[in-house]
């Protein structure tokens, strides 16, 4: 779209932050280039330089996760695209040619997700890696682009929250927005210098930001960790915990059928939960295996204590009966001869 001339397009009022006359790409040689694209690259790069050194780290090979990247790369649009599509079926089923106009937008981060796991896991399987430390360092990664790509939502102008008043409220100028965009918005229109703004929820800046602090998290218990796979659920509980808070204050949420359920959120409750069940039990599998190690270290110690004195009589023994042995027999050799 033209971009308007002196115009500030976000606005962070409360926080006196302007940005005025965004771009949404850029040319190379007479070829559009998009910024979301430009980040998305960036958060893949960012996050696989992240894996490779939690690998490093762990005593694995990075040249698995530099192969195996590139079909979780491939997958993993495929993923976010059919996701999206399956779940906005009425804005493909007239024209279905466009489920293939990826550069017209409609991909989600969890059909992305779900396809990157399960690439990741047949990748291990064929190459007969450990499955769930791969998937422990592999979320780290993950995490990672999840926490710059959201940004690409930013250049957008996309992916935001209903009408908020809070410090850090996001004005967008409506004239660099589409229908579908601010459709599910019900706030008021605001005005300033002749100019109209709708004021949301930054929700890329809080996701970004909740993706942060998983990823923190993630690297701290990297290293102490009781089990493989441990990491991988506290992704899930983390990453799924942020994301129902804040798919809940978005205004573009794919719904389940006709039904108001969002799908994303209900996904992310279910991820939750289940990662919560699957880490307690495996968490008291570790302790209980620990208590067995602990239990059986301390009955060969015991052991190895009490076989010591009997060592010793019986070594006294065998040296006192080496030292009293009786007199040779008489053989008829040793007889002497008859005079």
């Amino acid at each position: 779209m033209t971009a308007l001339t002196g115009t500030i397009d976000i606005w962070f009022e409360k926080l006196g932050i302007a940005i005025h006359d965004i771009q949404k790409s850029f040319s190379v040689f007479g070829f559009e280039v998009y910024f979301y694209g430009v980040i998305i690259a960036a958060g893949v790069l960012a996050g696989l330089f992240v894996a490779t050194r939690v690998a490093k780290k762990t005593g694995q090979d990075p040249e698995n996760y530099l192969e195996m990247v590139i079909f979780c790369i491939i997958f993993g649009v495929i993923g976010a695209r059919l996701y999206y599509v399956i779940f906005a079926w009425d804005d493909f089923k007239n024209d279905l040619l466009q489920v293939f106009n990826i550069r017209g937008g409609g991909l989600a981060i969890y059909g992305a997700v779900i396809a990157g796991v399960l690439t990741a896991v047949i990748y291990c399987k064929k190459k007969k890696l450990n499955t769930l430390l791969v998937l422990d360092t592999a979320c780290c990664g993950l995490i990672t682009g999840q926490m710059l790509g959201r940004w690409s939502n930013f250049v957008n102008m996309e992916a935001f929250g209903g009408y908020t008043e809070a410090f850090t409220a996001m004005r967008l100028n409506t004239a660099k927005l589409t229908a579908n965009m601010f459709s599910g918005y019900t706030g008021p229109i605001i005005t300033a210098d002749g100019v109209d703004y709708i004021q949301v929820h930054p929700t890329f800046l809080y996701e970004s930001l909740w993706s942060l602090g998983v990823l923190l998290l993630l690297l701290f218990m990297t290293k102490r960790k009781k089990f493989d796979g441990q990491i991988f659920l506290l992704y899930l509980i983390g990453y799924g915990l942020g994301r129902f808070w804040i798919e809940g204050l978005r205004t573009d949420q794919l719904k389940i059928g006709h039904t108001n359920l969002a799908v994303s959120q209900l996904l992310s409750g279910v991820l939750v939960i289940a990662g919560i069940a699957v880490l307690v039990i495996m968490l008291r599998k570790a302790k209980a295996k620990a208590a067995l190690a602990a239990e059986g270290a301390a009955a060969d110690a015991a052991g190895d204590a009490e076989s010591v004195p009997g060592e010793a009589v019986s070594s006294a023994e065998t040296a006192a009966a080496e030292t009293v042995s009786p007199a040779e027999p008489e053989t008829p050799e040793n007889t002497p001869p008859e005079a």
